[in-house]
């Protein structure tokens, strides 16, 4: 009989971002994904494709978004420019992630257009 080690795959670690306001969530939010995402600052090593949770709170929405997205890029501690350590999350391709990805589209309405600078790309 063999007792080879069942290893299971490392639990997605669970990250709580509170987005207050408008200009912080324009800062956060990533529209080049297809299907949306946010900028987390997180000095926490992540790798690409790292499975991540996310319960993410809007500005003036009481209601907590969970989120189970995939780490599609990371921002490395002392990045040029200046730029936040953390990492860019995408969002999952369901209808509650489109659902959230058009209430945040919503919530920035005309900030959808700004030249000022983010936290992404």
């Amino acid at each position: 009989m063999s007792t080879t080690p069942t290893t299971t795959p490392p639990r997605p670690s669970v990250i709580q971002l509170s987005i207050k306001e408008k200009a912080a969530l324009y800062a956060a939010y990533i529209p080049i994904f297809a299907d949306g995402g946010v900028f987390i600052p997180t000095a926490r090593e992540y790798g690409l494709g790292d499975d991540v949770y996310v319960l993410l709170s809007l500005p003036e929405d009481m209601q907590r978004y969970p989120v189970a997205g995939k780490v599609a890029w990371v921002t490395p501690a002392k990045a040029a420019g200046g730029r936040t350590q953390g990492v860019g999350i995408t969002f999952p391709k369901d209808e509650k992630a489109k659902a959230l990805k058009l209430k945040i589209e919503e919530i920035l309405g005309a900030h959808m257009a700004s030249e000022r600078p983010t936290q992404t790309i």
